[in-house]
């Protein structure tokens, strides 16, 4: 049987490698995940073990301050080699060619002799009063030499000049990093600065434990103390968990895509073994058992799955080492990653893949043990439409679509995402088994068009798209569940996206406030804002101090009919007209006011009484420009509300904010578009990730539609050729195997798109339905996303039948017909 296994594989490998190329795929896929999560983590954990090197044990304040006279009593213990506090003061810094400051911590130097600290890139570290040392990056982007002196102030007004010494090898951090100065210089700054940990080295034959017990009978309440393991691990898992989640998501992904490679394996199997009955016939005639005979397909599947997995293996591992070299190429703003491979991200991957592709086989093997050799060795019957196990399968998928619909109509009432996940499954595998009615229905109602006006080919077409309605919804299925899965994750981020718009509309009406205290706004404000890069509104505001009862409180007061492009919420628009006040929470809580209560403002001798109404996310009290006109007529212009463009940079639009009006020295920037646009970019991200993730199960799905036609070209080959013998050409010939992938695609494609719709629209109601403020829900429909969809689907439903076609299209009429 040995040399029967390996000289099937040879006579058999064309067929077999659409199945090896979804194993490679999918085995790929998960070895990239695996290993791009162990090289993250790895690299983590080497980060911060470098950065606390002979740290033994760890004090941080907990629900207190770390004393200096903790620190003191720290360093007396025996078991205490060496005790540093990391302590930090926080100033106003004023870079070269900027007019307003901003805002640096700067840490106390220590003695690193024992314990690790700061290191040096380039210059030193400073070791005298008014020296500093600044973070490398922070260097590089506000372009600060070496000897270039800074100014420094704190929340008093009170200055220094300080000398940058050196920079700071900051490449292992994440996020900004803080400069260094000597501790003496640091008190000169702050002398109450702040103590965020006291890091302690053990002395000779003191372990961790020990010293942790020692240092927590000393430590002052709220104060928490670590060893230096536990602390490690304590950061770690800080970093980690966001890479773990992230890791999670990315092995649902890799899961997904080895099911979809499963159903291309089973299908070739099928078709292959289907192709082979004679063969096997044989083998069973010559004396070989059912048990040989379904050990030999065993067997097959499992050279099949070690091969094409450990292929995927090195395929993933070497996409893993691309990727990272990426980070390391373009400024993503992450800390270089080298690669990084443990036993786990390359043993798992393959031997899942293996597993699977043996798993696939079985069904197909087991068919194979079940044909008399006698009946084997006679042609093939098509099989039954209407068989037992087709009813039951039937009765089976709508139970289970019944069930699941239940589930998910119990997910939105609940608010239970779970709950929703396992409707979706339950119903999705419904769909799946009742495919071979639904799939060659479908294809029959949409081929109808085509099999109308496309002649003889394109009706020969629909018939053989349905005549094994099996193998159509079982090709159908593996595209299927790639097109669910890419049209749920677009829908429900852009539902999820357009609550999150209109909540933040209610929460951050305005997308930028500027605001000058006591001090008016140039001539040229509004010029100098509107020139600003992703500003399309700007509208002048003025604010003036009145008094309310026993209470003096700033007005703003803008005019209603230049408020609306600017204040995205049409509720506080309307709202907000001449006799009437809207007010924040704070401000009602204040005043004792509730929806509708009078409130008098007076100024100087002026005195306006006026609705009040809340409004979230305004000034504390805003009005109408002719009421402000009324309490002060000659009020100056004091701020802009600003609108931006959606598509513009949040971050650079609020930076170019700050760096404007250099005539007005306080100018406070504020509004919702700062957090409007980290989230944007985050669900931009994850759009792109999860598209480009899933797009890997739809190509192994593709690659089943082109096995599943390049098989069918080899059980039809007389077929054809009797057609092209009775007159059909070698272009209609393609253009039917053409109509009858396009089909499937299409099929796929639009049941795919149906189902995100719902399991989109069901998730984003579990999800964000207890997130918003009045449980209201967006529900978006993303068109222009869906189409692309569809379209994308149809385009690669016509290439998977290009190789197929032409190996048709190829064969000669006549041979054809003289083969058996």
């Amino acid at each position: 049987m040995r040399r029967s296994i390996l000289s099937s594989l040879r006579a058999h490998l064309g067929r077999l490698v659409a199945a090896c190329l979804a194993i490679v795929l999918g085995v790929g896929f998960g070895t990239l995940a695996m290993t791009a999560h162990a090289s993250a983590s790895h690299g983590i954990d080497e980060t911060i073990g470098k950065q606390y090197a002979g740290v033994d044990a760890v004090i941080t304040p907990d629900q207190g301050f770390i004393q200096p006279t903790d620190l003191a009593a720290v360093r007396k213990l025996p078991q205490v080699a060496s005790a540093v506090s990391l302590t930090t003061s926080y100033l106003q810094i004023t870079w070269p060619g900027k007019f307003r400051p901003d805002y640096l911590g700067v840490d106390a130097r220590y003695d690193t002799s024992r314990i690790a600290g700061p290191v040096a890139g380039t210059g030193r570290l400073p070791d005298s009063s008014l020296e500093l040392a600044l973070p490398a990056k922070l260097a590089e982007k506000y372009k600060v030499a070496l000897g270039s002196k800074l100014r420094l102030s704190d929340s008093n007004d009170k200055s220094w000049t300080v000398t940058v010494v050196g920079t700071l090898d900051d490449t292992g951090s994440v996020g900004p990093s803080n400069a260094v100065a000597t501790a003496q210089t640091v008190h000169l700054f702050d002398p109450e600065a702040y103590v965020s940990r006291v890091e302690i080295a053990a002395g000779p034959g003191v372990t961790q434990q020990a010293l942790a017990t020692a240092v927590t009978g000393l430590a002052g309440n709220g104060l928490k103390v670590y060893t230096g393991e536990g602390w490690i691990k304590h950061e770690v898992e800080n970093y980690t968990h966001g890479i773990d989640v992230l890791g999670g998501v990315f092995g649902m992904f890799a899961v997904i895509a080895l099911f979809v490679a499963c159903l291309v394996i089973g299908n070739t199997f099928t078709i292959v073994i289907a192709q082979r009955t004679r063969e096997m016939a044989l083998l069973r005639c010559v004396g070989a058992s059912r048990r040989q005979v379904f050990s030999s397909v065993l067997a097959e599947a499992t050279v099949v799955g070690v091969v094409a997995s450990a292929v995927g293996v090195v395929f993933g591992v070497a996409l893993s080492a691309l990727a990272l070299a990426l980070t390391r190429e373009f400024d993503w703003g992450i800390p270089a990653i080298d690669l990084h491979l443990d036993l786990a991200s390359v043993a798992l991957p393959l031997l899942l893949g293996t597993i699977a592709t043996i798993l696939a086989a079985v069904v197909p093997a087991r068919r194979a043990t079940k044909v008399a050799p006698l009946a084997a060795l006679r042609p093939e019957v098509a099989p039954a439409a209407a068989s037992k196990a087709g009813v039951l399968r039937l009765v089976l998928g709508f139970l289970l679509l019944a069930g699941g619909g239940l589930l998910l109509a119990a997910s939105t009432q609940s608010r239970q995402v779970l709950i929703g996940v396992a409707g979706g499954v339950v119903s999705f595998l419904g769909i799946l088994a009742v495919g071979s009615l639904l799939v060659p229905a479908l294809i029959k109602l949409l081929g109808a068009l085509p099999a109308r006006g496309g002649g003889v080919p394109a009706r020969i077409a629909v018939g053989n798209a349905v005549r094994n309605p099996k193998r159509t919804a079982a090709t159908t299925s593996a595209l299927l569940i790639g097109v669910t899965l890419i049209s749920l994750t677009c829908v429900g981020i852009a539902s999820v996206r357009k609550t999150f718009d209109v909540t933040m509309d209610d929460q951050y009406p305005v997308d930028v406030m500027v605001a000058a205290y006591n001090e008016k706004m140039p001539a040229t404000g509004e010029k100098q804002l509107h020139d600003i890069k992703g500003i399309t509104q700007v509208v002048p505001v003025r604010t003036i101090s009145v008094k309310t009862g026993s209470q003096e409180l700033n007005v703003t007061g803008i005019d209603p009919a230049a408020a609306p492009p600017v204040v995205h919420n049409a509720d506080l628009v309307n709202k907000l007209k001449p006799g009437t006040a809207l007010l924040d929470n704070n401000t009602m809580n204040m005043l004792e006011l509730s929806d509708g209560s009078d409130l008098t403002l007076v100024a100087g001798k002026n005195k306006v009484t006026m609705k009040a109404f809340v409004a979230t996310g305004l000034d504390p009290i805003t009005i109408s420009q002719a009421d402000l006109q009324i309490l002060a007529p000659g009020a100056a212009i004091t701020g802009y509300w600003l609108a931006s463009d959606p598509k513009a940079d949040g971050p650079t639009v609020i930076d170019a904010v700050k760096g404007s009006l250099p005539t007005v020295k306080d100018l406070s920037v504020g509004g919702g578009l700062a957090e409007r646009s980290s989230y944007t970019q985050i669900f931009d991200v994850l759009l792109i990730v999860g598209i480009g993730l899933l797009g890997v199960s739809v190509l192994i799905a593709l690659v089943g539609v082109g096995n599943t036609l390049s098989l069918s070209v080899l059980e039809r080959t007389r077929e054809n050729a009797l057609l092209r013998a009775m007159g059909l050409t070698r272009r209609q010939l393609r253009g039917m195997l053409a109509i009858e992938s396009l089909l499937m695609a299409l099929v796929a494609a639009g049941l795919g798109i149906a189902l995100g719709l719902i399991y989109g629209w069901t998730g984003t109601t579990a999800l964000m339905a207890g997130q918003t403020a009045d449980g209201s829900v967006q529900y978006a429909l993303p068109v222009g996303m869906l189409v692309t969809i569809a379209l994308v689907a149809a385009v690669a439903g016509l290439l998977a039948s290009v190789l197929p076609a032409r190996r048709a299209a190829k064969v000669a009429p006549a041979g054809a017909l003289a083969s058996e």
